[in-house]
């Protein structure tokens, strides 16, 4: 599944420019409809890398016990 998604940055940025493209108003119908449509997949795929990513944390994670936690991750401010 890494495979398909090698770069989530590059993953996030990607879908950043494409709502920009959208929200631009510039594009004909069936071009936003194609660039809707290759967000979606990018979103998919971002989310999926997020669902990997919190399922590892929660593995490293884990007590003595072999119990998980689940508790949020908190990123707190990043500025």
């Amino acid at each position: 599944m890494a495979a398909k998604n090698p770069n989530f940055e590059k993953s996030l940025q990607e879908l950043e420019q494409l709502v920009a493209q959208l929200e631009s108003g510039e594009l004909s119908l069936e071009d936003s409809l194609k660039t809707f449509e290759k967000g979606i997949k990018l979103t998919r795929s971002c989310q999926t890398a997020l669902q990997e990513a919190e399922q590892k944390v929660e593995l490293l994670l884990q007590q003595e016990n072999g119990e998980a936690l689940s508790e949020p991750f908190d990123l707190g401010e990043t500025e």
